[in-house]
């Protein structure tokens, strides 16, 4: 490893910040839409909200409507709109998914890769370095001999000095598996300005100009060489493509919510993203990751500036994929979503509680989305949408929730509270809040089948897809549709008040924090389980004793709603058990393809796992004490620290301070709290320098100790004090 440089010289080009209300802001170039099929959209979503709204109309204005019913009206109608669009979506979608059964799916036998170069990037933030590095390693075997050039690089944005370690004991031992055409390379920046954005910036203004196209992974992403060379010839073949985004498939799921959730995602998913792919076409969405960006494009017009004010509303942008969608079509880039290419894949939260504390992370991003839409010039109204629709998908939730408010106070109202319904002046009869039963329950059968309307399109793409009959069968498919019902209904009511809350937290100035996502089925212990689900057991609690004082037939029509939320702790607890997942196999429900004939990309990554279990990092009072080991991981460091002449980097300074304190390398390495040990470690400079201090003090390595440094070592007898 000694000598080995992990990463290249640099190339840099210029991402600078893009002005929101710019004047210049304006399309420079309209792709080959046909928008006839964005119009056939909108029209089919308005005239199906349209009937919904006049028969919620019809229902409440039997006689004169009161404000009540008017407030009723009104929300119903923002969430009906939402459903009707989605129904419309999955509709289009089901058709043009069946279409693609059998179609012919392009290839790139006829485009020349051999010139392209493409950097697949990997972003890390305190993963788990077991299963990112093998994922890397994997990803590189399946390019080697690939046509084109390949490189992976890994992003790491760690603050965690124990994690930084065992990166670079990872790295290490991922130099001697990497295969000889496909580089891996490794940065950790120094100071973690701006999150992702900042992180991926870094990377485009130090080495962007290295490579044509950037292929971006999550921490837990997998993709299918196949897939891979498709998107690098999609961008080879237009020159105006400046994004093309994948359909990811859950897969490696355990848990019985996970695999729940990886059911959805496998049969439901191509029908919505085939839906979202018809009618966008050139002017589609990102999300983040399993995509292939065109550096140049993202250099020019998607630098993300700083949102003004404080967070949560503030400061920098967390769904940034979104906004950088927008800005590269408001520049005249396309951005595509390719839901014809299958082998993209990612795994998803093992449990209802990971998946909430994700959830709350994506609310705060898409709620400053708002922002965004009231400052920035020039956006297409496909982008637009697109932004409105991320930030509807976390309103809907507080607003079926105001609806479900508002219809039952007005039910206690009618039943408990004296009539006040004549007006001030002279009337003949008051006006009494009734509606009309019958047309009540039309209107609520009609709704559940505008919601149920995809799982149906699922299932029927399911049993007419050769692969899902072929692999899951008829039984298990019908089965699996079933048992993710059941999951589901129980799951949204919880998923409904715990996103109500990220909204409301949102809005009273929480910020999220930055932390990442859990990738493994570790369990919560009771106690956190029970704390996660209070809200939505005391808000199922309450409505279902307001319910059944109105009346027992109207609690039987809520319990759907407030029997997942009053079991909202033991749901939690037996979704989140990987026994309950597997049982759940056993018997036929939830199995999808990737379960039955794994993925190449996935069953190489968790086989590449084994490299790294038995991983040795260096110890940080060893390291302080061994020069050589010092030299040696040189080369992993990254020098660059973006500080103007005069600033001062205050973790790094109080190590300093510290090391004049500090009378043995033990001592200094228990002062150091963790923010100052990665600074430490991010500067072989000050590394260096400090150890000078106690190389007197290094103790004789005891024998059996290994070359890592892996040993602990044991605290040096002092045989005096320095006085401060």
């Amino acid at each position: 490893m000694s000598g080995y440089r992990a990463r290249p010289t640099e190339f840099p080009l210029t991402m600078p910040d893009q002005a929101f209300r710019s004047k210049r802001a304006r399309v420079r170039h309209r792709p080959e839409s046909k928008m006839w099929r964005k119009l056939m959209v909108l029209v089919a979503s308005l005239l199906l909200t349209g009937w919904a709204a006049r028969e919620m109309y019809g229902v409440l204005a039997v006689s004169s409507l009161t404000l009540l019913e008017w407030t009723l009206l009104v929300i119903f109608v923002l969430n009906i709109s939402w459903v009707c669009f989605a129904f419309v979506n999955a509709t289009v979608g089901f058709f043009a998914a069946l279409i693609s059964l059998y179609r012919p799916r392009q290839d790139h036998a006829d485009i020349d890769l051999t010139k392209a170069r493409t950097v697949i990037a990997f972003p890390i933030y305190n993963e788990t370095v077991e299963h990112v590095f093998a994922t890397v390693l994997a990803t590189a075997r399946l390019m080697s001999g690939a046509p084109g050039r390949f490189e992976c690089f890994i992003l790491s944005d760690t603050t965690d000095p124990d994690v930084a370690l065992t990166e670079e004991a990872g790295y290490r031992e991922l130099q001697k598996s990497a295969p000889g055409d496909v580089t891996i390379r490794y940065r950790r920046r120094t100071i973690n300005t701006d999150r992702k954005t900042g992180n991926i910036r870094d990377f485009v203004t130090r080495w962007g100009g290295r490579y044509d196209y950037m292929i971006v992974y999550d921490a837990d992403s997998y993709m299918e060489r196949e897939t891979i060379l498709n998107l690098v010839a999609g961008m080879e073949a237009a020159p105006r493509n400046g994004l093309i985004q994948t359909i990811p498939q859950l897969v490696g799921a355990k848990t019985l919510f996970a695999r729940a959730q990886q059911f959805a995602s496998a049969l439901y998913g191509p029908v919505l993203g085939h839906g979202i792919a018809w009618w966008a076409q050139k002017e589609g969405n990102f999300w983040g990751h399993n995509a292939i960006i065109r550096i140049q494009s993202l250099a020019e017009a998607a630098g993300l500036p700083i949102m003004p004010g404080r967070a949560p509303l503030g400061g920098s942008i967390l769904s940034h994929d979104f906004v950088e969608a927008a800005l590269l079509r408001r520049a005249g880039w396309n951005v595509e979503i390719r839901a014809d290419l299958a082998g993209s894949y990612e795994e998803g939260p093992p449990t209802m509680i990971d998946l909430v504390v994700r959830d709350r992370r994506w609310c705060q991003g898409n709620m400053q989305h708002m922002a965004v839409l009231l400052r920035t010039r020039g956006l297409t109204w496909t982008s637009r949408f697109h932004l409105i629709t991320g930030i509807f998908s976390y309103l809907a939730s507080p607003l079926w929730l105001i609806f479900i408010t508002v219809g039952m106070a007005l039910s206690l109202q009618n039943t408990f509270m004296l009539p006040t319904y004549f007006a001030d002046g002279a009337v003949l009869f008051p006006t009494w809040p009734v509606i009309d039963s019958e047309r009540a329950l039309s209107l609520f059968l009609a709704t559940m089948a505008l919601l149920f309307a995809p799982k149906v399109y699922g299932l029927l793409y399911g049993l007419l897809s050769r692969e899902w009959i072929s692999t899951t069968g008829v039984f298990r498919t019908a089965a699996g549709v079933f048992t993710e019902l059941v999951v589901s209904v129980l799951s949204a009511p919880i998923l409904m008040a715990t996103q109500t809350g990220a909204v409301i937290s949102v809005f009273l100035g929480r910020d999220s924090g930055w932390s990442p996502q859990a990738r493994s089925e570790g369990g919560y212990r009771l106690q956190t389980i029970l704390r996660h689900s209070l809200f939505p057991t005391l808000l199922g609690v309450v409505l279902t004793v307001s319910s059944i004082a109105i009346s027992p037939i109207y609690a039987a029509w809520l319990a759907p709603a407030t029997i997942g939320l009053i079991l909202s702790a033991p749901i939690t607890h037996v979704t989140s058990k990987r026994s309950a997942g597997t049982l759940a196999a056993t018997v036929g429900g939830l199995v999808t393809p990737a379960d039955i004939v794994t993925p190449t990309s996935f069953a190489g990554a968790t086989a590449a796992q084994s490299s790294f279990a038995a991983l040795k990092p260096d110890r940080l009072q060893y390291l302080i004490l061994d020069r050589d080991r010092q030299l040696d991981r040189d080369g992993l460091v990254d020098p660059y620290w973006p500080l103007r002449q005069y600033d001062v980097h205050e973790p790094l300074a109080m190590a300093r301070a510290r090391a004049e304190r500090a009378t043995s390398a033990y001592e200094f390495a228990t002062m150091l709290k963790p923010k100052e040990k990665m600074a430490l470690l991010n500067s072989t400079r000050d590394l260096q320098a400090i150890s000078f201090k106690f190389s007197s003090l290094r103790p004789r390595k005891p024998a059996g100790v290994d070359q890592s440094g892996a040993a602990s070592i044991s605290r040096p007898k002092r045989t005096h004090r320095h006085r401060g």
